[in-house]
């Protein structure tokens, strides 16, 4: 089995970080796991991985209410580096607002929007299908 060789989760509250990050590991589908308290650190640590030529992560778990930078402007800002590796994002937000939907609209996210807690199931499918992609 093709395990996906990052996967990282950008969330500041510690038990949606732990549940998330214990159902990757559960899955059996990720080597390593890089998280992120807030949008800023995100991007700023993937930028940085980008600069040093490093593998960024296959997919992202991105919340979308934190402190400093939320969901929205780490989207904003991380959209603009070029990088011709390919990142599929995930909205992992509390937020069931229609404008939030359609928001995640603007970036072609609206199939990949979970409401928080996400289930084992449902995480360990969407990381199946991304380390078979």
């Amino acid at each position: 089995m093709k395990k996906i060789d990052l996967a990282c989760i950008v969330e500041d509250d510690p038990m949606h970080l732990f549940i998330t990050k214990k159902h990757i590991e559960l899955s059996g589908f990720v080597e390593k796991i890089l998280v992120c308290k807030n949008g800023m650190e995100a991007y700023t640590t993937l930028k940085t991985m980008i600069q040093n030529s490093e593998k960024l992560p296959q997919i992202i778990f991105l919340d979308l209410n934190m402190p400093i930078w939320d969901g929205w402007q780490f989207l904003d800002e991380f959209t603009k580096i070029p990088t011709d590796q390919k990142v599929i994002i995930y909205i992992l937000t509390s937020s069931n607002s229609e404008e939030d939907f359609k928001r995640a609209e603007r970036y072609s996210l609206t199939s990949n929007y979970l409401v928080k807690p996400v289930q084992l199931g449902q995480l360990k499918n969407i990381l199946k299908e991304v380390s078979i992609s």
